[in-house]
């Protein structure tokens, strides 16, 4: 484990080097839940769609600590006080907002640990390190939550245009080679200000925002929502309810300790604060847990394990088709029997194979965290009222897309 007793220095290939501050935030860095970050992919398995996304949760947090830092700078310099107490706990609570994830990021969510979001967790482990580092961690928690009395602060945090969002759209960009979203942060973080206690952008900066709008946008359709990603991270939500089943029907497969406990149970909030030993379960879950149990699951008798975890492993990705249609169910039901037929399997089994769902994405979203722009008068608009480029319609409306996987031989009506 290195020092903490002084500053340490990162070379990010994104923004170069990164300074860690000494005392407490080099030890959460250096702490065991948030190492285990370094384990867990940013992007889940676009990785299979864009070789080069193999970044991690760990250099997305360092990077948005960096930005956060930048962001303070910029602040203290337009005259708005922001003490080294604060200073300290914002840059705690966006080092720490993503600590609660699991396996794949976003693609496993909600799948081993039912009806709990990252951030219900990521709140979690900031109480479970609070009580560790004897209250450090307070003032963060109180910012985390919107809870403190400079709402700024939580802003830069979760916001639409918080520190998290600059990081992960430069990020994957660079890694995923997808320049549409490469944004300007530095001129971004250069034009915030902050008036009655809001972040607002100023008024020269209108443009780089709404680059940042239709940035997010692409990477959403053409990266995070791509059609073979969903395809993929489905498939893997469809084994780990394979894995589930099989081992709460007293079904021998293989599976680590840490698990077999989540495929074996169904967890609430509750059950994790109450639990130091759960947490400690949880934390030894990343992505290569993931992977070793696919090896061995590859050569399990069930067919369906099997049958995913190979055609994972190999990139053998269900076909999909989308539309904006939601797909026949008489339809659906067709091709499960064709299957059933085809492959002398049950019907549950071939439903693994081939199912529907949706996806859904909005450009901005018109609530509480709207992003103002103030004017050289000194007015404060919405974005949506300020531009030239959107109308109010046109950056709040959520658009549905439902997608159809199956076998290549099934997906043709």
């Amino acid at each position: 484990m290195h020092s903490k007793k002084r500053a340490k220095i990162i070379n990010d290939p994104i923004y170069g080097f990164i300074e860690i501050d000494a005392g407490i935030i080099n030890e959460l860095v250096n702490h065991t839940y948030f190492q285990r970050l370094r384990r867990i992919s940013q992007l889940g398995l676009s990785y299979l769609v864009y070789p080069g996304a193999q970044h991690t949760r760990f250099q997305h947090a360092l990077g948005c600590l960096h930005l956060m830092s930048k962001a303070i700078q910029q602040l203290i310099k337009k005259g708005h006080q922001i003490s080294d107490e604060e200073q300290t706990a914002i840059k705690i609570a966006i080092l720490l907002h993503d600590i609660g994830h699991g396996p794949f990021s976003h693609a496993l969510e909600r799948t081993l640990v039912t009806n709990i979001s990252h951030e219900s967790l990521s709140l979690i482990y900031m109480h479970k390190l609070n009580a560790e580092f004897d209250g450090k961690l307070s003032l963060a928690i109180q910012i985390f939550q919107n809870k403190y009395k400079k709402k700024f602060l939580h802003q830069l945090v979760a916001s639409q245009l918080d520190m998290d969002r600059l990081d992960y759209l430069k990020r994957d960009s660079f890694f995923t080679g997808v320049t549409e979203g490469n944004v300007g942060v530095e001129r971004i973080i250069s034009m915030l200000e902050v008036k009655n206690d809001n972040l607002v952008m100023e008024e020269k900066g209108i443009y780089s925002i709404e680059k940042f709008i239709i940035a997010r946008r692409l990477m959403y359709w053409q990266v995070y929502l791509h059609k073979t990603v969903i395809a993929a991270e489905n498939m893997l939500i469809q084994l780990l309810l394979r894995a589930k089943y099989l081992i709460n029907n007293s079904k021998p497969i293989y599976s680590t300790k840490a698990l077999k406990i989540f495929l074996c149970n169904n967890y609430e909030v509750k059950d994790f604060k109450e639990s130091n030993n759960l947490l400690n379960d949880f934390s030894q879950l990343d992505d290569y847990e993931i992977y070793s149990c696919l090896k061995y699951w590859s050569k399990n008798k069930d067919f369906v394990l099997s049958k995913l975890s190979t055609d994972i492993l190999n990139r053998n990705i269900l076909k999909i088709r989308i539309q904006k249609q939601i797909f026949n169910k008489k339809i659906i039901s067709k091709k499960i029997e064709k299957m059933m037929i085809n492959m002398d399997i049950s019907k549950d089994e071939a439903s693994y194979f081939i199912f529907s769902n949706k996806v859904s994405n909005s450009l901005y979203s018109t609530n509480s965290s709207n992003i103002n722009i103030l004017f050289k008068n000194g007015e404060i608009k919405d974005l949506s009222k300020s531009s030239d480029q959107f109308n109010l319609e046109a950056l709040s409306k959520t658009i549905n897309k439902y997608f159809l996987c199956s076998p290549n031989d099934y997906i043709t009506n």
